[in-house]
């Protein structure tokens, strides 16, 4: 599959947080509904306009995305039925050959984004306990090992 990356209009931002949402249902098991129902808006009306977004897309749907602030990946989530095929590591490269990130953050408890970045050379470099609206939700501070 030949993966494009294009950057959205703000008129995708609907379809990017049904990605987001699916891609937290199948990776982000420790979060319950009531924490989905509370990041879901802020997400759809306030995160995706602080970043800088890249998306991919098979047949006119989308299949990824990532944003991007300075040096750091800010999010990337994958459409479940795509997970495994590439796309991930497609926007991560874009990242860091195209915009120079070396840096993201991840939950703790996301056990298979940290094995992920962690198999494409990020390395733990500091752990908050709490996320950035003081849940308890531990952050993973990684950077590429060059």
């Amino acid at each position: 599959m030949k993966t494009t990356i294009y950057t959205p209009s703000v008129n995708d931002y609907i379809e990017i947080t049904e990605v987001w949402e699916a891609s937290v249902r199948a990776t982000h098991t420790f979060l319950t509904e009531e924490d989905i129902q509370y990041y879901k808006p802020l997400i759809l009306n306030e995160y995706l306009k602080a970043v800088t977004l890249f998306c991919t897309s098979d047949n006119g749907a989308i299949t990824g995305f990532i944003g991007l602030s300075e040096d750091t990946i800010e999010m990337l989530f994958i459409r479940p039925d795509y997970r495994g095929k590439g796309v991930g590591k497609v926007l991560l490269d874009f990242a860091i050959k195209e915009h120079n990130v070396f840096k993201v953050d991840v939950n703790e408890q996301n056990e298979q984004a940290v094995g992920f970045y962690e198999y494409l050379g990020f390395k733990t470099v500091k752990r908050e306990p709490l996320d950035p609206n003081g849940k308890p939700f531990p952050i993973l501070s990684m950077e590429l090992q060059k």
